[in-house]
């Protein structure tokens, strides 16, 4: 009973004697004080690497959705597809049944110079096996990237070869491309697709441009459906050529940095022309800021559906390990005062990630009558049309989703890879018969049909594949299946670049709608007027041809490259 007494007066003194230490302690000295404390007295052996990534991590979460840590590995992944280029061996595949398959080789690159030909299988690199044994497309890439003038030995499965064939392959410069797509709509008509926004997009599009104007370009069609953005430098480089001297493309603001307000520092190389810029709910932040600009100078017309609305300012703080912090800093705002990014709470990114599903429950991607504005949202653009803010750019002209093409069927093909991996064996089966009859893609696209024999083979291949075949659901989706079957035969059979947004336009009602639209100049000018504007901002397309999610197409240019 005595020892117990003394234990109780022993804990009362410890405490009091803590009580009576107690001194202030600023936030980083107490992270510090408590990692120390973990690495000394654990239980267990810690990774105080791990520990104190974590708590980075950790500690972002409760601010913002943007603010992300990333690791060395991850940094690298992050920034290699915006710095232009990086060293590999240039090809661009696709793993289909556990082996690399060779989809297409970069025109020029370290593997088309050494002879490497699309349809080859890559079995083994450095002596490294890497078909057949389920590895991971970024232990893949970890494989034959390397620094540039560096080697790497492969062994190539080729069709009608007994033998595995040895190449040696010395890494090179590989361009990533921000234009993935250029070509004439019509007569006076240009499109460009613009996949991210990076070091080298404004020169990309110019020379697309260039390229577009000697074919007889008057009017363009600037394509963002699905652009996650990238650098604003980039976004503000190419609005600048579409607007005059000192206009304004966008400002930031923030409590701890300084407004900044980037005009446009000289006269535009195209401020003449019909201008349309196509969006959806997934494009974002420079996708958000060239089309505030287009819009709220009077440039040009937004079409399509509300944008993401990312619109918070995050710089790099990159740390000596390779690994860094990007923090939010500031929000974009549009240049008639818009800010562009979407309401959220602190600490909850996993609500804010679910704002696509709510807009889809909303009916706001069915209808621009679904969407509503506060009056206190209420913007001006330079002409006095009314724009509102409060997240996102909400088009002029709004293109709802249609799901009538879509069916379980299509989307079980899609998430078990079926579809591109039926092409990929169809096209490796006939490449030679297809290129001595469709020479040139112009020729394919007028001649070329998917049979019902190829949709045969489809169903085949599904079901071999455990997708259970169901007709009045393939009805459904037959047509958006073919035309998308024929995309993918002809990415894997041309080099050109942008062959399958050409074939898989003709069914995207956003597309349709712009096309419409830019060729109808009264219609545009309408529009650009804010006459009969509705209160949501935004007028709809009579129209509404079957669309599918950039979730459920299978995108080409979405294949791993190294």
């Amino acid at each position: 009973m005595k020892k117990f007494f003394a234990l109780i007066l022993m804990i009362g003194f410890v405490s009091a004697t803590i009580v009576a230490q107690t001194r202030e302690m600023t936030p980083s000295q107490k992270l510090r004080y408590a990692e120390q404390i973990i690495e000394n007295y654990y239980v267990d052996t810690v990774n105080s690497d791990k520990l104190v990534e974590e708590a980075i991590v950790a500690m972002l979460k409760t601010l913002d959705p943007h603010s992300t840590y990333t690791n060395p590995e991850e940094t690298t992944e992050l920034t290699t597809p915006l710095n232009g280029n990086f060293s590999g061996i240039g090809i661009q595949f696709n793993m289909n049944n556990d082996t690399l398959y060779v989809v297409q080789t970069t025109a020029g690159g370290p593997s088309e110079k050494v002879g490497i030909v699309a349809g080859d299988r890559i079995i083994s690199a450095n002596d490294t096996l890497i078909s057949g044994v389920k590895m991971k497309n970024s232990d893949i890439i970890k494989i034959l990237r390397g620094p540039k003038g560096s080697k790497v030995n492969v062994k190539v499965l080729r069709k009608g070869e007994k033998n595995l064939i040895d190449f040696r392959i010395t890494r090179d410069d590989i361009p990533v491309y921000s234009v993935t797509a250029s070509y004439m709509a019509d007569p006076t008509t240009g499109y460009i697709k613009i996949s991210r926004f990076a070091e080298d997009t404004h020169n990309e599009l110019m020379q697309a441009m260039e390229e577009l104007k000697r074919q007889g370009m008057k009017n363009v069609i600037i394509d963002l459906e699905s652009n996650s953005g990238g650098y604003l430098s980039a976004a503000y480089n190419m609005a600048s050529e579409f607007l005059n001297y000192g206009d304004l493309v966008v400002y930031t603001d923030g409590p701890r940095i300084d407004s900044q307000r980037y005009y446009a520092e000289a006269e535009g190389s195209y401020v003449n022309g019909r201008v349309v810029v196509l969006v959806n709910q997934y494009s974002a932040s420079a996708s958000e800021i060239f089309a505030g600009a287009m819009q709220d100078n009077d440039r040009g017309l937004v079409v399509g559906r509300r944008t993401f609305g990312k619109g918070l300012v995050q710089r790099p703080f990159p740390f000596p390990d390779g690994s860094m912090i990007r923090l939010t800093i500031s929000r974009y705002y549009t240049p008639a005062g818009r800010c562009i990014q979407k309401p959220y709470t602190e600490g909850e990114s996993d609500d804010y990630r679910k704002d696509m599903s709510q807009r889809y429950d909303s009916g706001e991607l069915m209808s621009a009558d679904s969407i509503h504005f506060a009056d206190s949202l209420k913007c001006y653009t330079r002409n006095g049309r009314v724009v509102y803010g409060g997240g996102g750019i909400m088009p002029d002209l709004f293109v709802p989703m249609d799901t009538a093409d879509y069916s379980d069927y299509y989307r079980d093909l899609v998430a078990k890879g079926v579809i591109n991996q039926y092409c990929l064996n169809y096209v490796d089966a006939n490449r030679k018969a297809l290129k001595r009859k469709y020479k040139t893609t112009d020729r394919y696209i007028a001649e070329f049909e998917v049979t019902p024999e190829i949709m045969q083979g489809l169903i085949d291949k599904a079901t071999a594949e455990g997708v259970e075949f169901n007709e009045e659901q393939y009805n459904i989706s037959r047509n958006l299946l073919m035309v998308i079957v024929k995309g993918l035969i002809a990415n894997d059979l041309y080099d050109e670049k942008g062959i399958y947004n050409r074939i898989v336009n003709e069914i995207n009602p956003i597309y349709k709608a712009a096309l419409q639209l830019i060729n109808d100049e009264a219609e545009y000018n309408r529009l650009l007027s804010g006459s009969n504007q509705p209160s949501s901002g935004a007028t709809q397309a009579e129209t509404t041809p079957v669309e599918t999610t950039p979730d459920d197409e299978p995108d080409p240019e979405q294949m791993d490259m190294f």
